[in-house]
């Protein structure tokens, strides 16, 4: 627990210096002018024409907004990557798919605050650029229920979810690698705070149901965001985020992914984006089958999403 401590004191003491340095009212005027995202702005206050209350099916976008620099988070992408792992030097491509869809949201005009209750998805692939036919090396897959609520700056995202991690075939043949049996049900638990261009988010993990039954289950996972006001070319602004993890089954040793570039928004007030940006990583592997390897990269990459 010491260890622990020590780990995730620094990125913590951060995001609460940050957080707590405003105060309430400032954060409700900054707010005001912040841009929240489609998902976020049917929460409006009470008037003669609308109800306090309002189920709304299907709705656009989530009242969550999705997490920049998290490896997992699912969203639309194509990525290039420059591997380091332990004297190797691999030329790899990264793509993926996913979203998070909603399904049914109740506001409260009242008190300005909403649940949503929705499906999320997707998949996360490797590909080595420096075998034949770029072979495939490794896909997890995600399915789960994201339950997310919001209420002024603060927003909360409870999931319940599953992953399953598998090599690809002709890796397998090539490499002769062992592969490992790696899937796992968790409930995960994110709280994030906004002001104007600045977000901070914490929150844990917890692995309910784990293979291999030696995976420790305990995690952590911190971080920042900064996203532009007002583009700087043309439709693009400036974004970027740091994700910070931590997790028991590594001795609480910091995971750290780093993204920035120009978000392209849409020009309908739809939430939709195309992002370009450079990436970084460095410490174990996000990658499920090789999560005893530690690794770094960097590359550049696109994605495609709602904000």
């Amino acid at each position: 627990m010491n260890l622990f401590i020590r780990k995730i004191a620094g990125p913590v003491a951060l995001v609460c210096f940050i957080v707590i340095g405003l105060s309430p009212a400032a954060l409700a005027d900054e707010l005001a002018t912040y841009p929240l995202g489609t998902g976020c702005k049917v929460i409006a206050p009470a008037s003669s024409t609308v109800p306090s209350t309002e189920t709304i099916y299907l709705p656009l976008g989530d009242l969550f907004r999705p997490l920049l620099a998290d490896p997992k988070e699912p969203h639309f992408y194509l990525s290039y990557h420059r591997y380091t792992y332990q004297a190797q030097r691999i030329n790899a491509a990264a793509g993926g798919y996913g979203e998070i869809f909603g399904i049914n949201r109740y506001v409260d005009h009242d008190n300005g605050s909403a649940w949503q209750i929705n499906f999320g998805g997707g998949a996360h692939a490797q590909f080595n650029m420096d075998m034949p036919s770029f072979a495939l090396v490794n896909t997890d897959y995600t399915i789960g229920f994201p339950v997310s609520y919001r209420k002024g700056p603060d927003s909360m995202r409870i999931a319940l979810y599953h992953q399953s991690s598998h090599l690809g075939d002709e890796f397998l043949l090539q490499t002769k690698t062992n592969r490992v049996e790696f899937s796992y049900e968790a409930l995960n638990v994110i709280w994030s705070r906004e002001w104007r261009e600045w977000r901070a988010y914490g929150g844990c993990e917890y692995m309910i149901h784990k293979v291999p039954n030696e995976l420790r289950p305990w995690g952590a996972q911190g971080g920042i965001e900064y996203y532009e006001l007002g583009p700087i070319l043309g439709r693009g602004r400036i974004v970027g985020g740091l994700d910070l993890k931590v997790d028991q089954e590594h001795d609480w040793a910091v995971n750290a992914s780093l993204k920035t570039g120009l978000q392209f928004d849409s020009s309908e007030p739809n939430g939709r984006y195309i992002r370009v940006l450079l990436e970084a990583y460095k410490g174990y592997s996000p990658h499920g089958q090789f999560y005893v390897n530690r690794i770094s990269y960097g590359g550049i990459g696109i994605s495609l999403g709602f904000d």
